[in-house]
Order: C-alpha cells, then sequence, then structure tokens
C-alpha cells in the first residue's frame, strides 16, 4: 500500500500480524488458520477468537515491533505491519517478505482488503471482498438516499469519545468522523484533527453534542461522568449518550465492520428515518456473510451491547 515492491510466497502458510486492525481482515477472508503470530490478545479482542479459534494456535506477540530474530524462530514466511513500525525495514532486510498495510478512510479499507485477499490468493479470500466492497457501496448509496433531504445544518453534533480515563476524541480526517458524517451527523470534534485526540470536559462542555457515542472500550463512565459538568451537558440531559458495538473489532475504530458500524449510527443519529431497521438481523446476516459464522441472537445482543461473548 505504500509503493514498495517486494516477492511474496504464493500462497503465505505462515503469517505474522503486527496490526489489530488488520488481523480481522485476514480472518474475514478466511485466513486464521494461516496467523502464526500475532499482536491481538483474546482479552482484549474476545469475540475474534470466539469466531476464529484458530488464533488461540498463534504465539501471541508482546509488541508490535519484534525482532526479525523473534519472526525468523517462529518460521513465518510473510508478515503484515504498518509502514509507520520502525522494524520493517529491518524485516525486509533479514528476508522476511513484508507487506505494509493502513488505511484512514473507506478507500484505503477496500484497498487493504483487496491486497490481502490477492496475497491469500484463495478463490474464497477474492469472493469475500468482492461481495464486501458490493455490500459497502450499497449501504452507504442506501443510507445516502435516505439522509438526503436533511440539510447540514440540521444534522445533530455528535462526538465520538475513545476513552474516557484519559479523555480522549476522534476528530476530522479519521474513519469516525466518515461514518459519522454517512450516518447523517456532523462531528462536534471536526475543528481537532487526527484519531486519538486528548482533551478537557471543558472542551466537550463548550462543544455541548447533541449525541454522544462512547467507544466500546472506552472503560468505565464513573468518575469521569460523574459532575455538574458532564450532567449539564445537552447530549446526557437529553438521555442520548450511547456505547458503541464492539464485535470481531471495535465497529467504531478501524475496521471491515464499517459497514455494521454506519448503519447502526444511522439508526442513533436519525431514529425517525430508520424506524424499520433491525440490527439485530442485520448484524447475523453480515456475520453469516463475511464471517461464515452464524451467530445466535444472544450473541448479536451482546455485540450490539458491547459484552464479550458469554
Amino acid at each position: 500500500m505504500t509503493g514498495v515492491v517486494g516477492e511474496l510466497p504464493a500462497r503465505p502458510a505462515h503469517i505474522a500480524d503486527l496490526w489489530y486492525a488488520h488481523n480481522e481482515i485476514l480472518v474475514m477472508l478466511g485466513g486464521a488458520p494461516t496467523i502464526a503470530m500475532t499482536v491481538e490478545r483474546e482479552s482484549m479482542s474476545p469475540w475474534m477468537y470466539h469466531l476464529a479459534p484458530a488464533l488461540r494456535n498463534a504465539t501471541q506477540l508482546p509488541s508490535t515491533t519484534p525482532t526479525a530474530e523473534t519472526l525468523l524462530a517462529g518460521h513465518v514466511d510473510l508478515v503484515f505491519a504498518t509502514p509507520s513500525l520502525s522494524g520493517v525495514e529491518t524485516y525486509r532486510k533479514t528476508g522476511i517478505p513484508t507487506v505494509g498495510v493502513e488505511f484512514h478512510d473507506t478507500a484505503g479499507l477496500l484497498r487493504c482488503l483487496d491486497l490481502t485477499a490477492t496475497v491469500l490468493d484463495t478463490p474464497h479470500a477474492q469472493t469475500v471482498a468482492r461481495d464486501y466492497r458490493a455490500y459497502l457501496n450499497e449501504t452507504e448509496k442506501a443510507l445516502t438516499s435516505r439522509l438526503a433531504a436533511i440539510p447540514e445544518a440540521s444534522r445533530p453534533r455528535v462526538l465520538h469519545i475513545l476513552s474516557l480515563s484519559p479523555m480522549k476524541v476522534d476528530g476530522a480526517g479519521t474513519m469516525i468522523d466518515e461514518w459519522i458524517r454517512l450516518a447523517g451527523g456532523r462531528n462536534a470534534a471536526e475543528e481537532i484533527k487526527g484519531a486519538k485526540r486528548p482533551v478537557s470536559l471543558e472542551q466537550i462542555a463548550a462543544w455541548n453534542p447533541d449525541i454522544i457515542i462512547l467507544g466500546g472500550m472506552s472503560g468505565d463512565a464513573e468518575p469521569k461522568t460523574d459532575g455538574p459538568v458532564w450532567n449539564e451537558l445537552k447530549a446526557v440531559k437529553a438521555g442520548k449518550v450511547y456505547r458503541n458495538p464492539v464485535g470481531v473489532f471495535p465497529w467504531d475504530r478501524y475496521g471491515t465492520e464499517f459497514a455494521l458500524q454506519i448503519q447502526w449510527a444511522a439508526t442513533i443519529i436519525h431514529p425517525e428515518f430508520f424506524h424499520d431497521t433491525d440490527m439485530m438481523e442485520i448484524t447475523r446476516a453480515f456475520y453469516r456473510r463475511f464471517f461464515s459464522y452464524d451467530l445466535a441472537q444472544d450473541e448479536a445482543r451482546r455485540i450490539l451491547a458491547a459484552q464479550p461473548p458469554a
């Protein structure tokens, strides 16, 4: 994805995946059995391991920048890593085929998906990648059409809080900003650029958003939200504070469940336009179609409530 040309194994069988978000892509494309080393943890992503138990056979790496010696000892034949990792060039110089993967918007997500399917080189991976692209495009078009009549100035101001302690939000130029807009909202933190930006409670009070969405892994709301500043926020007084769903990966971050996130967020931001949307069934159909996993109703309910598997 960075323009670096490299020679790769035809069908890698022992992959080290050093980017958390990319593990979900490998799992969705049927590549879980090929993951020999990963930075993921079952404690961090329990649904990922629940849907892809083959991950339990992988070596869990303690950091996103393992040494080349560690990877060689794991007999990996391919590494996926974000280009910003300091170890990438070392891996390549050591002779380990390394593919740089990173994205900041849906166009990049789709490029990453296509690249990964090409690298895996299986008919299943290619089919799923094509199917997902069509699904995402159809979903975005349907949302845009349904929300088209709402003037920009009338769209609710939505604040996405990644974590409560420390308080961090997501601003412009992020996938979070993208899903807020696709779902018919305006990003209350649009004056801030980038993801995971620290802010004060006083800054949030100055924005005074109409809706607050707490990241699915943002932590306990107490004691940060137990005080007069928080309680006087427009969203809090109106009862419009929501916890984001968490599935194979947090829906609100950088993963393929973005296609579910935009639908869920639209029902939260504009319930008057989506009273006929059944997120329970949409969620079950998505995992069946793209992860080859038949979610029970209770499992879908737990994902939507940001709860781990029972």
